[in-house]
């Protein structure tokens, strides 16, 4: 007479390699989930960094006013004080 129930020994089709398998599954979740994280993390520390110090604007104008020198626009005594002025 065959029984095909639970077998406190047997630990299904996968045998030891099923754990193994589970195993390192769930530890490539977790390194998955870290790696997210401490990357949205990251990248919201130099969002803050540039916006909220005025950093992304400061690059912006000064290269606005690098190009207006460079085409003759203004002149140099007009290019420094406009400069002194942004990176205060």
């Amino acid at each position: 007479m065959m029984y095909y129930g639970y077998y406190p020994y047997m630990m299904g089709g996968w045998g030891l390699f099923g754990g193994i398998a589970m195993f390192l599954f769930w530890v490539l979740v977790i390194v998955l989930i870290i790696a997210l994280l401490r990357g949205s993390r990251f990248r919201r520390w130099e969002y803050m960094q540039r916006h909220y110090h005025g950093q992304a604007d400061q690059g912006k104008a000064l290269d606005i006013l690098n190009e207006r020198y460079a085409k003759g626009e203004i002149s140099k005594e007009e290019y420094e004080a406009k400069k002194n002025d942004i990176t205060k």
